[in-house]
């Protein structure tokens, strides 16, 4: 098999994991870029399967999607991807969702990627896996025309919007909150009417900190003066501090259909 720097995947919006407006929900397109993440390693050299093997594993530090437009019910899709840049503690992987058919373009990703020692839970330098090869595989002229992540800044004051527990259907191969599963519960906060009439254009997602089976997380929010921009917070109780502690924090920016 050639191993080109892109990694390109084909995937279809399957009716069952599309939404009232028969268009893939968004969770559900964060997993097919994962997914795409770890085909793209896999065929690579520094994919989970072998991260595993020696006690690493990867840990998505931070997630953008921007889209234009989601795809349709039944519509195929591909998802390209490939590494912008590596360093020894990270690397950044850029995503872009394209139709089968006609090539239109739905939108981009950016993510953030650390590598830690499964063992001790420390951080591992991407250079010592397979003597640095990820360098081969940086592709840094390919562009991926959306912002870049920024940090997310929530009032301290955000008033509680919901509140959940982490259970069995939430929980990763790793242990702990499954990376999507804080997008899917982010925007359960926004109701059926809401949903069917506006469209998530850009989310952006910090990971801090790992939640785990049977811990409850609180989430908080403000919005910006649009009413189209939401500014959100994730937390759970640190049973040693006996306080709330920062697990995530998300920006949810939408457009009126």
């Amino acid at each position: 098999m050639e191993k080109n720097k892109v990694g390109c995947y084909e995937f279809m919006a399957e009716p069952f994991h599309c939404d009232v407006t028969k268009k893939l929900f968004m969770g559900h397109l964060g997993n097919h870029l994962l997914n795409a993440a770890d085909f793209h390693s896999q065929h690579r050299g520094f994919g989970m399967s072998y991260l595993n093997s020696i006690n690493k594993t990867w840990v998505l530090s931070r997630l953008t999607i921007e889209m234009e437009e989601m795809p349709a019910m039944y519509s195929k899709f591909f998802v390209e991807t490939w590494v912008e840049n590596a360093m020894r503690f990270f690397t950044n992987r850029n995503f872009k969702v394209t139709d089968v058919e006609t090539g239109k373009v739905y939108g981009y990703g950016r993510s953030v990627w650390a590598m830690i020692d499964t063992v001790t839970r420390q951080p591992a330098s991407l250079m010592e896996i397979n003597e640095g090869s990820i360098i081969q595989y940086v592709e840094k002229e390919k562009p991926c025309p959306i912002g870049k992540i920024t940090r997310v800044k929530v009032a301290p004051d955000a008033p509680l919007a919901n509140s959940f527990v982490v259970n069995y259907n939430d929980i990763d191969i790793n242990g702990h909150l499954n990376s999507v599963k804080y997008v899917e519960h982010v925007l359960d906060l926004f109701s059926m009417e809401w949903m069917s009439t506006h469209r998530l254009q850009r989310m952006e997602i910090a990971y801090i900190m790992e939640a785990h089976w049977g811990e409850k997380v609180n989430i908080y929010y403000t919005v910006e003066d649009d009413g189209l921009t939401y500014h959100i917070r994730l937390t759970r109780m640190d049973p040693d501090k006996e306080e709330e502690v920062e697990i995530s924090r998300c920006l949810a920016k939408f457009v009126k259909d």
